[in-house]
């Protein structure tokens, strides 16, 4: 269906726990307890709940289906909400998006269920890097489960997010991976949500000039969703920017998300406004969850709100909004 102000709005992003085996410094505090996640696990969404979430959806319109967390490969229905959304009438794409720890182990589940597309998000190649951005994360099994997904069919796309002082010396050696490999490499600009306002990123055009001093970049000319695409000459995969900072594309936006809780936001940057699974828990036949749903895609915002102070402003951490 399309929102008001003409946009089709054909995916849906539902994260399934704010919950990671990882403490990546932009994502969350690095203080507090376990993930500092107060959400207790009867007030996630149930399997059941999600699939049903999809169902509603795809009557609405809902092509594309993303599941994210948090880590969402950590929860321990993983396999039953992705082969239950696998089984969704009118659902052409089933993606994830993870930190890739436990890929190798679950790639089996992955192919099982239909998985067209995996997001790995990978922001450093030196093995004690990765440890010191993760806090407890081991690169080479982040690595094996990518290669595994590559030589398995499923379409791999890397999401890096480059910070001043942290991995900015390494923008030449992602890109370089397209070289090698036929997957893509996505570099987004840091979101000043959460923990990320700490920190200062770079905008897709200083990455892009970093690229192009050392390697012949070829403009693609081409969007897919909130990325646009360029190729290194010779290269297997491409190299995508997604710039919603510098270069705002909301007037292209198609997607809306759906919180472990059932908070459904609008736009990332949007505080939620209403919760569906209390809507699901009371409603018998469905009618209420895609009133409601309808309403919410209705009513997205025009654009993002990310560079003025407003009293809408997110203030979860980004595990807590499946970004």
């Amino acid at each position: 269906m399309k929102d008001k102000y003409g946009r089709e709005i054909d995916y849906m992003r539902i994260s399934i726990t704010e919950r990671c085996n990882y403490r990546c410094f932009y994502c969350m505090p690095q203080e507090g307890g376990e993930c500092n996640v107060e959400t207790k696990e009867e007030n996630l969404l149930s399997r059941k709940e999600i699939v049903s979430l999809v169902e509603t959806g795809a009557r609405l319109g809902i092509k594309k289906v993303r599941i994210t967390g948090g880590e969402p490969l950590i929860r321990r229905d993983i396999e039953e909400i992705l082969q239950g959304i696998s089984k969704v009438h009118g659902i052409e794409e089933l993606c994830l998006t993870t930190n890739g720890s436990l890929l190798d182990k679950k790639m089996e589940v992955m192919k099982e269920c239909g998985v067209t597309r995996i997001n790995v998000s990978l922001d450093t190649l030196i093995p004690e890097r990765f440890r010191e951005i993760t806090k407890t994360g081991d690169y080479l099994s982040v690595w094996k489960g990518i290669e595994r997904a590559i030589e398995s069919g499923i379409q791999v796309r890397i999401n890096s997010v480059v910070v001043q002082g942290i991995n900015d010396d390494e923008v030449l050696n992602l890109a370089a991976l397209t070289e090698k490999y036929p997957i893509d490499v996505r570099f987004i600009e840091l979101m000043p949500i959460g923990e990320g306002k700490k920190y200062k990123g770079f905008s897709g055009s200083e990455i892009r000039e970093k690229i192009s001093h050392m390697k012949k970049i070829e403009n693609l000319e081409k969007r897919e969703g909130a990325s646009d695409y360029y190729r290194l000459e010779g290269a297997k995969g491409k190299i995508g920017f997604i710039n919603p900072l510098s270069n705002c594309f909301c007037q292209e936006c198609n997607r809306i998300r759906v919180t472990s809780e059932g908070e459904v936001k609008q736009c990332l940057n949007k505080k939620s406004s209403i919760n569906i699974g209390e809507v699901m828990r009371s409603d018998r036949d469905g009618t209420e969850l895609a009133e409601v749903i309808s309403k919410e895609i209705y009513n997205k915002p025009e654009k993002h709100l990310f560079n003025s102070l407003n009293e809408f402003e997110e203030k979860y951490n980004m595990n807590q909004i499946g970004g």
